[in-house]
Protein backbone atom coordinates (compact mmCIF):
# COMPACT_ATOMS: atom_id res chain seq x y z
CA UNK A 1 0.00 0.00 0.00
CA UNK A 2 1.35 3.38 -1.22
CA UNK A 3 0.41 6.78 -0.44
CA UNK A 4 1.33 9.60 -2.99
CA UNK A 5 0.74 13.25 -2.11
CA UNK A 6 0.87 16.26 -3.68
CA UNK A 7 0.15 19.87 -2.34
CA UNK A 8 -2.35 22.37 -3.89
CA UNK A 9 -2.08 25.25 -2.49
CA UNK A 10 -3.08 24.64 1.29
CA UNK A 11 -4.47 21.31 0.39
CA UNK A 12 -2.79 17.96 0.31
CA UNK A 13 -3.71 15.53 -1.96
CA UNK A 14 -2.84 12.08 -1.12
CA UNK A 15 -3.29 9.21 -3.47
CA UNK A 16 -3.93 5.63 -2.67
CA UNK A 17 -2.26 3.23 -5.03
CA UNK A 18 -3.33 -0.18 -4.26
CA UNK A 19 -6.79 -2.23 -4.47
CA UNK A 20 -7.92 -2.82 -1.61
CA UNK A 21 -8.08 -1.26 1.77
CA UNK A 22 -8.27 -4.67 4.53
CA UNK A 23 -6.68 -5.89 7.41
CA UNK A 24 -3.75 -7.00 5.40
CA UNK A 25 -3.02 -3.72 3.73
CA UNK A 26 -4.12 -0.86 6.65
CA UNK A 27 -0.77 -1.12 9.05
CA UNK A 28 0.78 0.08 5.67
CA UNK A 29 -1.87 2.64 5.43
CA UNK A 30 -1.54 4.19 8.27
CA UNK A 31 2.22 3.87 8.33
CA UNK A 32 2.03 6.11 5.00
CA UNK A 33 -0.44 8.31 6.32
CA UNK A 34 0.92 9.44 9.37
CA UNK A 35 3.89 11.51 7.72
CA UNK A 36 1.11 13.23 5.52
CA UNK A 37 -1.44 13.77 8.33
CA UNK A 38 1.50 16.11 10.44
CA UNK A 39 2.75 17.97 7.79
CA UNK A 40 -0.98 19.07 6.76
CA UNK A 41 -4.26 20.27 8.27
CA UNK A 42 -6.55 19.88 5.23
CA UNK A 43 -6.10 16.29 3.41
CA UNK A 44 -8.18 14.83 0.09
CA UNK A 45 -7.83 11.16 0.39
CA UNK A 46 -8.39 9.94 -3.32
CA UNK A 47 -9.51 6.37 -3.22
CA UNK A 48 -10.19 6.10 -6.75
CA UNK A 49 -7.66 2.76 -7.17
CA UNK A 50 -9.58 0.83 -4.50
CA UNK A 51 -12.53 -1.92 -5.37
CA UNK A 52 -12.77 -3.07 -1.49
CA UNK A 53 -12.32 -1.17 1.44
CA UNK A 54 -13.43 -3.42 4.48
CA UNK A 55 -14.42 -2.39 8.33
CA UNK A 56 -10.51 -2.40 9.43
CA UNK A 57 -10.39 -0.19 6.01
CA UNK A 58 -13.04 2.07 7.43
CA UNK A 59 -11.39 2.29 10.84
CA UNK A 60 -7.83 3.67 9.31
CA UNK A 61 -9.79 6.22 7.48
CA UNK A 62 -11.59 7.27 10.90
CA UNK A 63 -8.50 7.07 12.78
CA UNK A 64 -6.98 9.57 10.07
CA UNK A 65 -9.96 12.38 10.45
CA UNK A 66 -9.58 12.28 13.81
CA UNK A 67 -5.92 13.16 13.80
CA UNK A 68 -6.77 15.94 12.16
CA UNK A 69 -10.01 16.55 13.92
CA UNK A 70 -7.75 16.84 17.29
CA UNK A 71 -5.55 19.30 15.29
CA UNK A 72 -7.85 21.16 13.64
CA UNK A 73 -7.61 20.02 10.50
CA UNK A 74 -9.84 17.94 8.08
CA UNK A 75 -10.09 15.10 5.52
CA UNK A 76 -12.09 14.65 2.37
CA UNK A 77 -12.51 11.64 0.20
CA UNK A 78 -12.67 11.56 -3.36
CA UNK A 79 -12.70 9.28 -6.35
CA UNK A 80 -14.81 6.40 -4.51
CA UNK A 81 -15.54 3.16 -6.59
CA UNK A 82 -19.25 2.21 -6.99
CA UNK A 83 -18.71 -0.88 -4.65
CA UNK A 84 -16.80 1.42 -2.18
CA UNK A 85 -19.39 4.13 -2.26
CA UNK A 86 -21.79 1.22 -1.71
CA UNK A 87 -20.21 0.20 1.70
CA UNK A 88 -19.88 4.06 2.87
CA UNK A 89 -23.02 4.25 2.70
CA UNK A 90 -24.18 1.40 4.16
CA UNK A 91 -22.50 2.01 7.11
CA UNK A 92 -23.31 5.26 7.03
CA UNK A 93 -20.04 6.99 6.89
CA UNK A 94 -21.47 9.57 3.90
CA UNK A 95 -22.42 11.45 7.06
CA UNK A 96 -19.26 11.48 8.90
CA UNK A 97 -17.15 11.98 5.73
CA UNK A 98 -17.42 14.83 2.62
CA UNK A 99 -17.27 12.68 0.06
CA UNK A 100 -16.79 13.60 -3.64
CA UNK A 101 -16.52 12.34 -7.27
CA UNK A 102 -12.94 14.34 -7.86
CA UNK A 103 -9.73 15.42 -6.07
CA UNK A 104 -10.58 19.29 -7.86
CA UNK A 105 -14.18 19.24 -6.16
CA UNK A 106 -13.10 18.24 -2.56
CA UNK A 107 -10.02 20.50 -3.04
CA UNK A 108 -12.73 23.35 -4.43
CA UNK A 109 -14.94 22.69 -1.07
CA UNK A 110 -11.86 23.39 1.16
CA UNK A 111 -11.77 26.79 -0.43
CA UNK A 112 -15.54 27.04 0.50
CA UNK A 113 -15.17 26.50 4.06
Amino acid sequence: MELYSEALGDVMVARIKGDHLDASTVEDFKAAANPVIEKSMKIVLDMGSLNFVDSSGIGAIISCLRKLNAKGGDLKLCGLSKPVRSLFELVRMHRIFDIFETSDEAVAAFARQ
